[in-house]
């Protein structure tokens, strides 16, 4: 019998509605740690940033993990923090401290950017989130934040022998003139194209966009309306017009097994992607978004009634 799987989508700080979302699941704190006799939770990033209570959630999943009750792997914001703090030789940091990058980061600094008896915080939930995987490959299912893109990970293992972060991938990453840098681009934040004509909208955080991410697995998607991955945006925003590059999508076949993302900020009512992909990020961090989980017990074929939600609080 395959094991028992809840994926638990991005939390963003928000503790309350992940404990929620845990006894809702089923799953009771023993000794300080949240566990299930017959299943195990795994994690799919995105645990900072936004929400009033980021270091309760890292420390709960920690906890989890190191016990063996979870599994946990990297978002876009861990990569982001690990990349935010490290410094280049020349002193500079793998990215920049400029003052979107700050703001964005703020409540994760308030929290963590501290020493406590004697030990420094931020360094050391840094030195926690390069323990995690960028992906999970798993006997019947996969995990990954943003897009499974099997050539791109098989390259990353052919280079660097690890689905971890290691220095050298980490700084490479860092540098967009990289193949590492655009492998974490797709894994963690999904494929993204160029809309046409000049064409731009306002992104959920105020940045406007000359881009947008795309339903990676579907080729059929063809235009740019058909193919839009995110939140929501107004009618009208993104044009019908034909998409012309080919590299807007990944080939995942319906007879590959599962693959669970987060990242994308979706609403309503959760569904699947796809007959085996799922998405479990909705919203959250947004007023009247949730806190959603795939419950997964071995099935191939992924449906709408797995998925079990809170409404953030």
């Amino acid at each position: 019998m395959s094991k028992q799987y809840d994926i638990i989508g991005d939390i963003h700080g928000y503790y309350d509605e992940l404990v929620s979302l845990l006894e809702k699941l089923g799953y009771q704190e023993f000794d300080g740690c949240w566990q299930h006799a017959e299943r195990q939770a795994l994690f799919i990033g995105d645990y900072i940033d936004r929400g009033p209570k980021q270091r309760k959630v890292i420390e709960l999943i920690r906890r989890m993990v190191e016990k063996g009750y979870a599994q946990a792997i990297m978002g876009n914001h861990e990569f982001n923090a690990i990349a935010f703090y490290t410094q280049r030789s020349d002193g500079t940091y793998l990215r920049p401290r400029s003052n979107h990058n700050v703001t964005q980061h703020k409540e994760f600094l308030n929290e963590c950017a501290r020493k406590e008896d004697g030990i420094d915080v931020w360094a050391d939930v840094i030195d926690w989130f390069k323990t995690l995987p960028l992906w999970l490959e798993l006997d019947d299912i996969r995990l990954i934040h943003a897009c499974w893109d099997q050539p791109l990970i098989d390259k990353i293992m052919n280079t660097y022998g690890s689905n971890k972060l290691t220095e050298t991938f980490l700084v490479q990453a860092s540098a967009k003139d990289t193949w590492e840098y655009e492998a974490v681009e797709t894994l963690l934040k999904g494929k993204e194209v160029d809309l046409p004509n000049d064409i731009s909208f306002e992104d959920k955080e105020g940045i406007v966009r000359h881009n947008m991410r795309v339903k990676w697995w579907d080729a059929s998607a063809n235009t740019y309306s058909k193919a839009y991955m995110g939140p929501d945006i107004p009618d009208g925003t993104i044009p019908d017009d034909l998409i012309e590059s080919s590299d807007a999508w990944v080939s995942y076949s319906a007879d590959e097994k599962p693959v669970f993302i987060g990242h994308y900020w979706l609403s309503d009512d959760p569904i699947p992607l796809a007959s085996n992909i799922a998405c479990t990020d909705y919203s959250v961090a947004r007023p009247g978004g949730k806190l959603v989980a795939y419950r997964w017990s071995g099935e191939g074929e992924l449906t709408s009634e797995n998925f079990k939600s809170v409404s953030r609080a």
